[in-house]
């Protein structure tokens, strides 16, 4: 059998914090999962999306460190238009989120911008340019 890609996890400091930056992008994750060690959701085609945090990767790999210097996978969002990059991004940033990049037109014919979600990982958010 050939292994075949089923999930991407996040590990959080703050679960509900985490759910909720990525119910403002649109994931139906339900309220009860804050307060759990480990949520999870299964988007459209089948791929889930994991959260545990902090403690519960820590309680099967006691050596697990917080990573610094960048994140080594990203999340990204497609948006229906350009003038949805600008409104969601604009949305979250006036939530309190952190704003990596504000929304620009990409050289590759996109709108694209970034923004932190409150672990500190870039999260794409783009569209087809017009």
């Amino acid at each position: 059998m050939t292994p075949r890609l089923d999930a991407i996890g996040v590990v959080t400091s703050d679960m509900a914090a985490s759910l909720a930056f990525y119910r403002r992008l649109g994931l139906d994750l339900p309220a009860e999962a804050d307060t759990a060690p480990h949520a999870e959701i299964a988007l459209p085609g089948g791929i889930r999306v994991l959260w545990d945090t902090e403690e519960t990767v820590r309680s099967f790999d006691p050596g697990w460190t917080r990573p610094s210097g960048g994140e080594r996978v990203g999340l990204a969002f497609r948006c229906d238009s350009p003038a949805e990059v600008d409104s969601v991004y604009a949305e979250l940033v006036a939530a309190g989120h952190r704003g990596r990049l504000e929304p620009w037109d990409a050289v590759w014919g996109q709108r694209y911008a970034i923004v932190l979600d409150p672990d500190g990982c870039g999260v794409q958010l783009f569209a087809d340019a017009t």
